[in-house]
């Protein structure tokens, strides 16, 4: 940004230098010039997403100025003089970039920014192909950039596109008036119809880039979100802390979509809103120069007082009010809006459980339960919903109200002149055209208020996420903590650990214990005495508590819970789980679920199916047995991961575990007298009397 800032400075002394030669007063664009120069050179420090616009402003400045100082020594040609660009052009580009560098300081807009950036300071390559050329391998911002560049451009040109049919208009009425046969044909043919279909093919070509970014950009920041969701067990944190980020499923899944710009109920995003903002602002210094002419020899109502540029005054005076008054009714939107995606996430995050658990709430007769929870939930959204359309209607009352008034007021004020014969019908409607131009420019917040509050709730829903996790991802890596060590020692020891909870009660005090390599260990005592903290903490996912762990170096250590996880897919993936497919052969996934008892569907591999429902709680246990059998860890801890399975098959699958794996150490959690027949060693959590526990060693024999 250096050097184009520096090009920027060398355009405002040229300007100055030509004002002075000329004589043709170009020091307010020399002034301006100079500011933006100053402030594209303090850019270097801010979003760089807005650094793009800054950059094109600025740009756009140096050449529609250079035009206009060639203008004014006359070197521009004449034959093209009706296309030199007026002085106000480089003057609004100038000014463009100078707001965007003052907007770079709003809060709301460095939250936004914040997320954007992301994409846009990436350094990640990709593949890209421009037809007809070849695929080729860009970094993925600079492709982002080009794009975004292409559509400013493009959005730009489309404005220009519409003044000058504006004055199409404006001779073809004067010609239909005058019944001027030659030149309505002429302008029909020879004007509205090339840039008509130059406009076409922009806005098909814009479709397709905008199209384009979008679905990259969203691609690329869910990757984002998920990987930091998922990194560093940050999900499982989250949901520790009891967070108020409700549903992070619906955040990555609709709110990135909805930030970026995927149309939802009328809302757009922060493309849509950036772009459509571009071509608001080049709108309305287009037509406000436009009408600034046409109306400038207006007068007063009632009067003779003649006021320059009359309707524009009057369009920016009536669009100030009806901004004001659009504010004040739909103020409360953003709240409502973010309760909105609340309540609709739990309804249907609600839906969801029911049919994950449907077999359980069946056996229990749960169903006149379950439709009441249902029915809370969906009465929340159903009085959501009320307050939405009680402000909208007032919305909705006042901006139809608006908008049915704003087309006949350019009239009201130009009939007179056309009456009296001091302007044909193509001014006449020239100018109403370019009042509607500039009303609906300064009237942008009324149009989009109701998807501008959406798009701040969206906002409002991400930021938060991003706070979660930044807190999740903090939660045990500073003192106190749980040190995980990695040891040149066999065994794995811990050093006067303490377990607490996420409320802070702590559950283990002090402990101290020491689990030998080959030697099978029983873990028992009563429910609530943290014996699944205990083996969590060994695993390196709870963060509550303070200590050292020493985990022999390079040891695999897996962990099978009560409840195993069975995802959504094939069976062959379902039992390789976490293993990338293709990690294990056929034959050895047939073997580990026969060893396991489950040779009945060894047949189902490929077939795909919501596994979690299908198995019984005991075929899932086994399932996740067969995964240990897979993976082979060093150390496999069960927290009663047989506790489903009945003694008989249990005591098989301890001998097939053995059998299988000689050099895996099971350290196991249950409360069965018959497991201690398959442990050497037997560890109780026995309470103390301030109501923590610790791990005490008891003989083996203590368990028959």
């Amino acid at each position: 940004m250096n050097g184009l800032a520096i090009a920027v400075g060398a355009f405002a002394v040229a300007a100055f230098v030509a004002g002075q030669v000329s004589g043709q007063g170009l020091y307010l664009l020399g002034g301006v010039a100079a500011l933006c120069a100053v402030t594209t050179y303090l850019s270097g420090r801010i979003s760089s997403f807005l650094k793009i616009f800054i950059a094109i402003f600025s740009l756009e400045t140096i050449a529609f100025g250079l035009m206009v100082v060639g203008g004014a020594f006359g070197w521009w040609p004449d034959a093209y003089i009706d296309y030199l660009p007026p002085q106000s052009l480089a003057l609004t580009v100038a000014i463009f970039s100078i707001l965007v560098y003052a907007a770079s300081h709003i809060p709301v807009v460095r939250n936004i920014t914040r997320i954007a950036d992301r994409y846009f300071d990436t350094r990640d390559k990709t593949q890209a192909r421009i037809w007809p050329l070849r695929p080729f391998t860009p970094l993925e911002r600079r492709l982002a950039v080009a794009m975004v560049v292409f559509l400013v451009l493009v959005n730009q040109a489309q404005v220009g596109i519409t003044v000058r049919l504006s004055f199409f208009n404006r001779d073809w009425f004067n010609a239909i008036q005058e019944k001027n046969a030659h030149d309505f044909w002429q302008l029909l043919f020879f004007v509205f119809t090339p840039w008509a279909f130059i406009y076409v093919a922009s806005t098909v070509i814009e479709y397709v880039v905008q199209s384009t970014l979008t679905i990259r950009w969203r691609r690329w920041l869910t990757d984002y979100y998920v990987s930091h969701w998922l990194d560093g067990n940050t999900h499982y944190r989250m949901g520790l802390l009891g967070s108020d980020t409700d549903n992070p499923d619906q955040r990555i899944s609709e709110d990135i979509s909805r930030f970026i710009d995927a149309p939802t109920e009328g809302q757009t995003g922060l493309y849509g809103y950036s772009i459509q903002l571009i071509s608001t602002l080049s709108s309305l210094v287009s037509f406000a120069i436009v009408l600034w002419a046409l109306s400038a020899n207006f007068s007063l109502p009632g009067t003779d007082i003649r006021v320059p540029g009359f309707l524009f005054w009057v369009a920016l005076v009536y669009a100030g009010l009806g901004t004001l008054v659009t504010h004040l009714i739909g103020r409360p939107l953003v709240k409502i809006f973010f309760h909105k995606q609340r309540v609709e996430a739990d309804f249907r995050f609600s839906l969801a459980r029911l049919r994950e658990y449907g077999e359980q709430v069946a056996l229990l007769k749960g169903e006149a339960s379950e439709k009441v929870s249902l029915g809370r939930r969906f009465a929340a959204i159903v009085v959501n919903y009320f307050d939405l359309i009680n402000t909208r209607k007032k919305l909705i009352a006042f901006t139809q109200l608006y908008g049915q008034i704003s087309p006949i007021i350019p009239f009201i004020f130009a009939a007179p002149f056309y009456f009296a014969g001091r302007i044909p019908l193509g001014i006449m409607t020239q100018t109403a055209s370019a009042f509607g131009r500039v009303e609906a420019a300064l009237t942008f917040f009324i149009s989009y208020y109701t998807s501008l509050a959406g798009f701040k709730s969206v906002l409002d829903r991400l930021t938060l996420f991003d706070a979660a996790i930044a807190r999740a991802k903090t939660l045990g890596e500073r003192p106190p903590k749980i040190a995980l060590e990695p040891s040149a020692a066999p065994d794995v020891s811990l050093e006067h650990v303490t377990f607490g909870l996420p409320n802070g009660r702590r559950i283990i005090e002090d402990a101290s214990l020491t689990f030998h390599a080959g030697e099978p260990t029983l873990v028992a005592g009563p429910s609530g005495s943290g014996k699944s903290t205990l083996f969590r903490g060994i695993s390196g996912i709870w963060p509550f508590g303070d200590g050292r762990i020493d985990i022999p170096a390079g040891a695999h250590v897996m962990l099978l819970p009560q409840k195993p996880y069975i995802p959504i897919g094939t069976l062959r993936n379902a039992v390789t789980y976490p293993a990338p497919p293709g990690t294990y052969s056929d034959a050895d996934v047939i073997e580990a679920l026969n060893a396991v008892d489950l040779a009945l569907l060894t047949h189902d591999l490929d077939q795909e199916d919501i596994w979690v429902q299908r198995l019984s709680g005991g075929e899932q246990q086994r399932l996740a047995l067969a995964r240990a059998l897979l993976a082979k860890p060093d150390w496999l801890f069960l927290d009663e991961a047989t506790a489903a399975i009945d003694e008989a098959l249990e005591a098989k699958l301890y001998h097939a575990i053995a059998q299988r794996l000689p050099s895996t150490t099971v350290v196991s959690i249950g409360h069965r007298s018959t497991l201690s027949a398959f442990h050497d060693r037997r560890v109780e959590m026995q309470a103390g009397r301030d109501g923590t526990f610790a791990p005490r060693e008891l003989p083996a024999k203590a368990a028959e």
